[in-house]
């Protein structure tokens, strides 16, 4: 019987963070989860795709845009089950263990964001993220997602579109399951700008977004 999860990683220039992420997978490659290892990447100019090659990953190549890239991923995965992670996501020890037991349930899930970084600002961060989870089934894709294929093929699957490709699936599918499993990730760009003013900007991009703006408009805006 094959393992049943197929991992689906999108990568741009993620050298630096990328062999954290892989190292975190080990423990479900041992636990017999991991069927295979897809990173699909939007054209890194760094060692990114070496270290992927290494890993044993499949690699696919495409354009530079999250929803794109996933939607290329996830169409080569074969497992019966995806587990879609930013490259800068690793995941908390013991995190198999909690998979295993849930995958009987058929639901997609996601798991608790957590920062790599102390303080008030990512409890605050990370406590409302894990909150909007609960109350309204909306992880963003930082928490990771763990849907059946099928469940993702009959929704449509992600759409090739440069930001909210997360919001947009969640959305589609039954309502996810929060898992107790802790997605560590980066605190980089919240420790540039400001706690409080990434959180505030990013809840004005969700809800410009659910008003019916359009995504590339916001990637831009994102970007800036």
């Amino acid at each position: 019987m094959s393992a049943p999860i197929s991992i689906v990683i999108p990568t741009l220039n993620a050298a630096q963070v990328l062999p954290g992420t892989l190292q975190a997978l080990m423990e479900g490659l041992h636990a017999g989860l991991i069927r295979e290892l897809i990173v699909t990447d939007g054209g890194s100019g760094d060692a990114t795709l070496e270290i992927a090659d290494e890993a044993g990953a499949q690699i696919v190549i495409g354009p530079p845009s999250r929803g794109g890239q996933l939607r290329r991923g996830c169409a080569a995965a074969k497992g019966d089950w995806l587990f879609i992670l930013h490259a800068d996501t690793e995941l908390q020890a013991g995190w198999a263990a909690e998979v295993a037991a849930h995958l009987p349930s058929d639901r997609p899930a996601a798991l608790r964001l957590r920062f790599r970084a102390k303080g008030l600002g990512p409890s605050w961060v990370a406590g409302w993220a894990n909150l909007r989870s609960r109350l309204f089934g909306l992880p963003y894709g930082d928490q990771g997602l763990l849907v059946r294929r099928e469940a993702y093929q009959s929704v449509g699957g992600y759409p090739d579109q440069p930001l909210m490709e997360d919001v947009a699936l969640i959305r589609a599918l039954p309502r996810p399951v929060l898992l107790k499993t802790g997605a560590i990730t980066s605190a980089e760009r919240y420790t540039r700008q400001g706690w409080i003013r990434r959180g505030a900007r990013n809840l004005w991009t969700l809800t410009r977004y659910f008003l019916g703006a359009d995504p590339e408009r916001l990637a831009q805006a994102y970007r800036r």
